[in-house]
């Protein structure tokens, strides 16, 4: 899932000051296991996400110079309300998983849509539900803000992050991603 996304109409996603009351996530966790509470993250919430969205650019082996870079990144869009960050919470595992949605507009339907650009659990999280628990607040969110769709992206050798997609009814399209890079 690439920085690709466009932030734009803001009334679509409840800003965390909105709706910060962990939401219960069905079936998020194995029978077995710990049950996953799913929450918007506000500003005191910027340095738990930022250890989070670290371990995802680690993940995707993102080359990150400055290493504030992320906190200050995750921090400007949660202040600017310019995208949601979700945040999993797993008993005595604490957060270890996170969500970030942009807004963006879908030419095609000529309404709002969703891209769910980063998506992580960090190592102690997994198993454990919490990916799935945050995908399905994100579309739980998108269904009541009456969007078109929730789009992704990931890495083509990234299977298990694709089987969890495609079990949670998410297809894939047919059409090619381009990307030119500027940067």
């Amino acid at each position: 899932m690439n920085g690709q996304a466009q932030a734009a109409a803001q009334q679509d996603v409840p800003s965390p000051a909105e709706d910060s009351t962990p939401a219960p996530a069905p079936a998020a966790a194995p029978a077995s296991g710990p049950a996953v509470s799913v929450r918007a993250a506000g500003e005191a919430d910027v340095d738990a996400a930022a250890v989070l969205f670290r371990g995802y650019l680690d993940f995707y082996e993102v080359d990150i110079e400055d290493p504030d870079a992320p906190r200050a990144f995750l921090a400007e869009r949660i202040a600017k309300d310019e995208s949601l960050v979700l945040l999993a919470d797993v008993p005595e595992a604490g957060t270890v998983g996170f969500a970030q949605v942009y807004r963006g507009f879908s030419s095609l339907s000529l309404r709002t849509a969703w891209v769910l650009n980063d998506l992580y659990v960090a190592p102690e999280g997994r198993r454990t539900g919490a990916g799935r628990a945050l995908l399905r607040e994100v579309l739980r969110r998108a269904r009541e803000a009456g969007v078109s769709g929730v789009q992704l992206e990931t890495a083509y050798d990234n299977t298990v992050a694709q089987g969890l997609y495609e079990a949670e009814g998410f297809v894939r399209e047919e059409f090619h991603v381009y990307f030119h890079d500027l940067g």
